[in-house]
């Protein structure tokens, strides 16, 4: 099979100090065939922080001969390696593990807690509380005391420091060492030198009496970088729970019928095309495949959004992941789970993903031109005073000021803090920022695109014209739809119960998968549904109303009509008209029926829509806008969303969506009302502007610093307060935020204050 010749070794699994390293037969036994002769693995990298990284496993795997496509993930921390069909896999394991970053296959590690969170979170506890303690003792030395007390702060400091050094400052020494030990550097170098060169030497000025140590330098250092690095794993850590979310509807196995007659239950990624699965009601479709025989409802909203269950009958095209309701059927399968419809969601989603770290990457980018450059000034600051003044304590001491100043702490805080001031904000309004980069990506954005049924609509169905139903009929409906879980069944209840009536009792119930409920009532058969099966006079049936609608009988003849119908998500008409107001274009994209998105269109006055929409199309859409230059803003809630709202430029859901649409969306609103959405648009514009104040007010600072540092005019102490007081400023910039803002809330106030007094939404007819 293969045209090059492994050992022997090739073809097992390899200990590496990290554990396991997946061998080339293990590799080929995980992938999966793609396009165009193609076979493509997924591996799980842990090691994977930075945009360092990224550059440095796609180079070397990039280099091995047969890769046809290696790509890193920094949100999903995995790799992707494509190689031809028909030979032997890359040493893909080995090359990793040399480079410092071991490999495991991907679902090997999708389960756990998120250990490094735990070890961050301590980490930023214990430098905080040092820092605190560390600084009261550093307030006593400059106020001038005694040279005995001071040099029992001094002391105390230390004993303080070093094992909060060792604890917290971990973090970027495992990084650090990692780095140089395969040859080359990265952010967390430059770092862990000048925390440790500053314990050093005040270490040393402290042994000898010295009137200044920089214990305080170092332990601040670590806690204003451990907060960034923090919110920074936290935000990555919550985008990859979406695609965790989908990958939970895959059924585990299935029923298999032999040929004999006999049944079987296999595991999922056992089944093969062509064989029959029995799917009782209340189970999830394992793969893809068609209805052999059998009726019922499906709920389908994986594949349309529409929360309304669809019958499905013999002969029809069922997808995997979509939800077996009211009866048993029998399936022919035609396709493997890898090549499901619900596979391929994840791996869109998981591509969606790999895409979002473009920003990122720009700050990881000057992030490795950092370490050089400030390893250089530290270095040449050194060899330049001591060959000058032949003062090499002088000199060190110099090197670490040089260090410490130029530290990114403000830099580092730059981003995050207004992130924070911003996420705060917005969850006062009822919005939740699940990743913090997409509040860039919001003040950007230029177009938004909406779905309709749960996100410009309710998305739950309502009884038209309730007060002009006779109440009797009302009472009969409900006393059959009482008996059913389907969603125009709840309607009528409610409607039932929200108006009170005589209480009627029926016998005999019974739900046909498809059709509606039958019962019967005082000896007549009472029918609750469909109009061609619950009236048996075909002019009749041709009179009933084509929009969404439950037809009641009685022996066959026309009782009565109910139309439903789903009411405007509050304060959609006034996001609309925000919108447009703040110059961005709308769109609607629906899997729902055109003559209700046509309607919701004309009635919301967005004249870009288009109905019928399913989860490939809604992507294939987003990428011409983006192949266009346009930046999309993707609202919307259900789990066909979810790719869509992963591949948009931005996105957020209502808390009513599903986990897999509130997990890869961006941001979640929490109320009812719709003006969340332009509201959030306005903190993430205010909001870029302060980050970018932030950034040049952080490299005024060093372009400022630095001279003054390597002129040997800024002690290491000094070089601390500057550093700290660096990020105050950003600090204190970043909470202008927050009075920026008092407008857009006194506007807010008012426009809810408006519709409180205002007449109900107009009603849209849902399909």
């Amino acid at each position: 099979m293969s045209c090059c010749a492994p050992g022997a070794e090739d073809f097992v699994s390899v200990e590496s100090g990290h554990g396991a390293v997946p061998s080339r037969e293990e590799l080929l036994l995980a992938s999966r065939p793609v396009t165009e002769g193609m076979r493509e693995v997924r591996l799980s990298v842990p090691s994977i922080h930075c945009g360092g990284c990224l550059r440095t496993i796609e180079r070397a795997l990039g280099n091995l001969d047969g890769v046809a496509d290696a790509r890193a993930n920094l949100t999903t921390k995995s790799v992707t390696v494509r190689w031809a069909e028909g030979i032997s896999p890359p040493p893909v394991g080995k090359t990793l593990s040399a480079i410092g970053h071991p490999p495991h296959l991907a679902a090997d590690g999708a389960a756990g807690s998120d250990k490094t969170l735990s070890e961050l979170v301590r980490s930023l506890a214990v430098a905080g509380f040092a820092s605190a303690n560390i600084m009261a003792f550093s307030v006593s030395v400059w106020a001038g005391v005694g040279v005995e007390l001071r040099n029992l702060f001094h002391l105390l400091s230390a004993v303080i420091a070093l094992p909060v050094l060792v604890y917290s400052g971990r973090v970027f020494y495992r990084s650090a060492w990692a780095a140089l030990r395969h040859g080359r550097t990265n952010m967390d170098v430059p770092i862990s030198i000048g925390v440790s060169l500053a314990f050093a030497m005040s270490l040393y000025d402290m042994i000898h009496g010295g009137p200044h140590t920089y214990f305080d330098a170092a332990v601040m250092l670590l806690f204003f970088l451990l907060i960034g690095r923090t919110l920074d794993h936290v935000m990555r850590a919550r985008a990859r729970t979406a695609i965790g979310d989908l990958a939970k509807l895959t059924a585990r196995g299935a029923t298999i019928e032999r040929e004999d007659g006999s049944c079987v239950y296999l595991p999922v990624g056992e089944i093969r095309p062509g064989v029959t699965i029995l799917v009782a009601a209340g189970e999830r479709v394992p793969v893809d495949g068609h209805i052999l025989s059998g009726t019922s409802e499906l709920d389908r909203s994986l594949v349309t959004g529409e929360s309304a269950p669809v019958a499905m009958t013999t002969g029809a095209v069922v997808e995997a992941g979509t939800l077996n309701l009211t009866a048993p059927l029998r399936l022919e399968a035609t396709a493997t789970a890898d090549d499901s419809f619900l596979a391929e969601m994840v791996r869109l989603m998981t591509a969606a993903e790999a895409g979002r770290s473009g920003y990122r990457r720009i700050a990881d980018k000057a992030s490795g031109l950092y370490a050089p450059v400030v390893h250089g000034a530290a270095l040449l600051s050194f060899l330049g005073w001591a060959f000058a003044t032949g003062d090499y304590h002088r000199a060190a001491t110099i090197a670490v000021a040089v260090l410490i100043i130029t530290c990114p702490c403000a830099l580092s805080l730059a981003v995050p803090i207004v992130q924070v001031i911003a996420a705060r904000r917005l969850f006062e309004h009822g919005i939740i920022v699940k990743d913090g980069a997409g509040l860039e990506r919001l003040a950007e954005a230029d177009t938004v695109i909406f779905d309709k049924t749960g996100t410009l609509t309710t998305g739950r169905p309502e009884l038209m014209d309730t007060d002009l139903v006779d109440p009797d009929v009302l009472s009969l409906a409900a006393a059959l739809a009482a008996h059913s879980r389907h969603p125009r069944s709840l309607a009528l209840v409610a409607a039932y119960t929200a108006r009170g009536g005589a209480k009627v009792h029926v016998t005999d119930i019974r739900e046909m998968p498809g059709h509606g409920l039958e019962a019967r009532c005082d000896g007549a058969a009472i029918r609750l549904g469909r109009a061609d099966w619950a009236l048996d006079d075909p002019a009749a049936v041709s009179a009933v109303p084509c929009h969404p609608a439950a037809t009641l009988s009685k022996n066959g003849r026309l009782l009565a009509v109910f139309t439903f119908h789903e009411r405007l998500r509050p304060g959609a008409k006034e996001a609309i008209a925000a919108l447009k107001n703040a110059k961005l274009d709308v769109e609607i994209l629906s899997g729902d029926h055109g003559a209700a998105v046509r309607n919701l269109a004309d009635a919301l006055g967005v004249r870009q829509f288009e109905a019928g929409v399913r989860p490939d199309k809604k992507l294939a859409r987003l990428k011409a806008l983006a192949d266009a230059g346009y930046r999309t803003f993707m609202v919307g809630d259900g789990l066909n969303d979810a790719p869509a709202l992963a591949a948009a430029h931005v996105s957020m859901a209502p808390s009513s969506a599903v986990d897999a649409g509130r997990n890869a969306a961006d941001f979640v609103f929490m109320r009812d009302n719709l003006e969340a959405v332009p509201f959030a648009f306005k903190v993430a514009k205010r909001a870029r502007r302060l980050i970018r104040e932030n950034f040049a007010l952080a490299v005024l600072y060093n372009a400022i610093a630095l001279p003054f540092a390597i002129a040997g005019l800024v002690t290491p102490l000094a070089a601390a307060l500057a550093m700290s007081g660096s990020s105050l400023i950003v600090v204190a910039n970043a909470m202008r935020l927050n009075g920026g803002l008092k407008r857009t809330e006194k506007e807010r106030r008012r426009s809810a204050g408006a519709q409180a007094a205002s007449p109900s939404v107009a009603a849209q007819p849902a399909e």
